[in-house]
């Protein structure tokens, strides 16, 4: 994704929460590959830039990636047949969520989960859907009001920042968002002072073979690693869930 100099002009929903807040948006966290189709020749996610890799923990790269073009991304991401192979529904069952919880989407693309994770928390609930793509999160924005979802607010974040209010949320969702993060360890380590106590991280993330979606094996994560990088944030593992086609599901709890 471009390194860009983040100007706030958006109204309606879009907040800039404050700057001293709980925890660092990864150096890269894309609105990530919640996607079908070919569009790139690695994988059918998200296109890739070959000029400008980033490397991760431990070794494992990917690609920066530039999300201004939203029509592409939302005709990708939000592309019919979706829901038969990524599950929302159980995605929400196994994250535990009812009505009255407040809930970030962090990586939140062109907003796929949104409605999903709306519905979940009811209106005494909130949602807060983090992009750092100054486009993505107006999107995120006009689709929120299209849909009548006031119970949804579009956070622009900055690559250093996700802008998260401290001991703030019940669960903090990541789709297809964790294999992107720089430093997990020391960014999941801050990312605990966004829970509020009880809060639990979801991580939902690609298996590491070959499939008919997401990236190539190479850029994605085993499960046993991320369970183990977790680990050594301060988390420990309380359920999985290893029903979703193409991913697995993973809800951690911080350590005491």
């Amino acid at each position: 994704m471009n390194r860009l100099t983040f100007l706030i002009a958006l109204g309606g929903l879009l907040i800039l929460l404050p700057s001293a807040c709980s925890s660092r948006m990864p150096n890269q966290i894309p609105g990530t590959e919640r996607a079908q189709g070919s569009e790139h020749p690695h994988h059918g996610g998200h296109a890739e830039s070959a000029s400008s890799p980033h490397a991760h923990e431990n070794d494992d790269a990917t690609a920066s990636h530039s999300f201004a073009d939203v029509e592409r991304w939302e005709a990708i991401f939000d592309a019919p047949g979706r829901d038969q192979w990524q599950r929302p529904d159980e995605i929400m069952a196994a994250a535990g969520l009812v009505p009255g919880m407040r809930v970030a989407d962090l990586g939140a693309g062109t907003g796929y989960l949104m409605p999903h994770l709306s519905r979940a928390v009811g209106a005494a609930g909130s949602v807060l859907v983090v992009e750092p793509e100054p486009a993505l999160v107006t999107h995120l924005r006009d689709r929120a009001e299209r849909s009548s979802l006031p119970n949804v607010t579009p956070v622009l974040a900055s690559f250093s920042d996700p802008r998260l209010p401290r001991a703030a949320l019940d669960r903090i969702i990541m789709l297809d968002t964790y294999h992107h993060i720089s430093n997990r360890r020391s960014y999941m380590a801050d990312l605990k002072g966004a829970l509020r106590p009880g809060g639990r991280v979801v991580v939902v993330d690609w298996r590491k073979r070959d499939l008919p979606v997401g990236p190539p094996a190479p850029h994605k994560l085993p499960s046993t690693q991320v369970i183990a990088e977790m680990d050594a944030a301060g988390y420990e593992l309380v359920a999985s869930r290893e029903s979703l086609p193409y991913h697995y599901l993973l809800v951690f709890d911080p350590k005491p």
